[in-house]
């Protein structure tokens, strides 16, 4: 049943929003959520989160900063409260426990397992509100877990290609050179794009011809805390010396197949649940005609070269009326280059059997 919050009650949903998107989270198969607490005059006392699998959830986090204080108060939640026991036990017993009077949800729990929690609560009498999901904050919670609901959705990570491009849709050119086709403001906005996922991929061709680091930086070039997993693709073995493999800085996985499926069945099996596709145009190509892009995040620079390698290899396309298209999400200027953010018109994901993470 959606509902209203009040104003104070989104209030506290953006201080639950922003605890939920902590840095230093752990990224993984475990949903990211907030919980805050309201005591009975509507004073904020309370925000908590989940640190990652086997921690206290949200909403046990912050009923035990709140204490007696949440005592006829309410509690106002990213996602859905579990009424299952994993790891930890159900959130509407520990809410139940604490005496609130009210639970306002931002999103429902889609997980076959943990799902329910609100009509739990409700019949042990407690006011719950749940979000529209057209609400700008539910929209928030969603784009939090993304890669997270996907994967219960799909059986598979959320991919998203990232491509930097001339405006001929050149990666390099004639002689090889491809350092930098984009400006400065855009390589920071990669930095903080790979910041967002667990996991980043490229294929042997890339990491042979490149050799790159696949790492996260800071604005003053340091090392990020958070450095998502590196995967290549193929079967070409990579030289003791790569710096994927002698960096120190992050982990660096070879899955040994050239078919997306399995190596997104591969990544999935690790916990992984969003992929930055950064390999070069056979490796995007393969993607692309598998029908495996769920996003493409395209930097354009004003220039020409005429020649070079072109930035996605052949997709099998034959006439106009098979290209592959997308719909436009955003454009944005980053110093002298273009960001577009798209999706596919067409998406081929298919669901499977969710995963039973908590």
């Amino acid at each position: 049943m959606a509902g209203t919050p009040t104003t104070v009650e989104r209030d506290a949903l953006a201080a639950a929003l922003r605890a939920a998107a902590t840095p230093g989270v752990p990224f993984g198969p475990n949903p990211r959520v907030g919980c805050a607490v309201l005591d009975p005059t509507d004073a904020l006392v309370a925000v908590g989160h989940h640190r990652g699998a086997g921690t206290a959830h949200a909403e046990v986090d912050a009923l035990e900063a709140a204490g007696e204080r949440a005592r006829g108060g309410t509690a106002v939640v990213t996602l859905e409260p579990c009424d299952h026991t994993g790891r930890t036990g159900p959130c509407t017993e520990a809410l139940l426990a604490a005496g609130v009077r009210r639970v306002v949800v931002a999103l429902r729990d889609p997980h076959p397992i943990a799902a329910g929690g609100a009509e739990r609560l409700r019949a042990a009498g407690v006011d719950v509100v749940v979000l529209d999901p057209a609400d700008p904050q539910a929209r928030e919670a969603y784009a939090l877990n993304r890669g997270w609901l996907h994967g219960l959705a799909h059986g598979r990570p959320f991919v998203t290609w990232k491509s930097a491009t001339t405006l001929d849709g050149r990666v390099a050119a004639a002689d090889g050179s491809s350092r930098w086709i984009t400006g400065p403001e855009a390589r920071a906005d990669v930095h903080a794009r790979r910041a967002e996922v667990d996991t980043m991929l490229i294929g042997t061709g890339t990491a042979l011809t490149d050799d790159p680091a696949l790492t996260v930086r800071d604005a003053a070039g340091a090392p990020a805390d958070h450095q998502p997993l590196r995967v290549v693709a193929g079967h070409r073995p990579l030289p003791a010396d790569a710096r994927l493999l002698t960096d120190g800085l992050a982990e660096t996985v070879q899955v040994e197949s050239h078919d997306p499926a399995e190596v997104l069945a591969a990544i999935h099996e690790r916990g992984r649940r969003e992929v930055l596709l950064e390999g070069g145009p056979t490796l995007a190509a393969a993607f692309l005609r598998a029908g495996l892009v769920d996003e493409v995040v395209a930097y354009v620079a004003p220039a020409l070269l005429g020649a070079g390698a072109s930035g996605v290899g052949d997709l099998g396309v034959a006439t106009l009326d098979a290209a592959v298209r997308f719909d436009l999400v955003e454009a944005t200027a980053l110093g002298g280059d273009v960001r577009l953010v798209l999706r596919p018109t067409s998406p081929t994901t298919s669901p499977t059997t969710p995963d039973r993470s908590t």
